[in-house]
């Protein structure tokens, strides 16, 4: 009896659901983070924490 050629290319069922579904998730996470850390980057964001750090630690020490 010959084998099934159809069979070489059969994939097993995934636990995880869709398998190229689960490969884009850490994808489209990625995309989003990257997205988001720009925008966050173009209003200017890294300059309001750095001063609402400083402000948070001089009045912790009691100077502020």
């Amino acid at each position: 009896m010959m084998p099934n050629p159809d069979n070489r290319l059969a994939r097993k069922p995934s636990l995880t659901g869709h398998p190229t579904r689960a490969r884009r998730a850490p994808l489209i996470l990625l995309l989003v983070f990257l997205f988001l850390l720009l925008v966050g980057i173009a209003v200017d964001e890294p300059a309001r924490v750095l001063e609402q750090s400083l402000s948070v630690c001089l009045s912790c020490i009691g100077i502020g």
